[in-house]
């Protein structure tokens, strides 16, 4: 049974924040942290710093839409703001 990810990432070099889904988060960021991403490319090294995870990739997808509207940008915010120090 696999499980799909919704997961944030954030970049060490100039803090852009990313949003996607996965079925292997660990995979996925070596993807990006390669530069095999294009939209992520110029912003590496990334890291991790909030997943959820999902039976279905429709629910994932659901999900990760939800972090690209304004309430979910709000909500994306709030879950980083508790991960990082200040």
């Amino acid at each position: 049974m696999h499980m799909f990810y919704v997961y944030i990432l954030l970049s060490k070099k100039d803090s852009y924040i990313y949003t996607g889904l996965t079925n292997n988060v660990e995979r996925r960021l070596k993807e990006h942290n390669s530069g095999q991403v294009k939209p992520t490319k110029a912003h590496t090294p990334f890291e991790v710093m909030y997943t959820e995870f999902f039976k279905t990739r429709h629910e994932a997808r659901s999900r990760e839409k939800f972090f690209k509207t304004g309430a979910g940008r709000k909500l994306r915010s709030k879950i980083l703001s508790e991960h990082i120090p200040v």
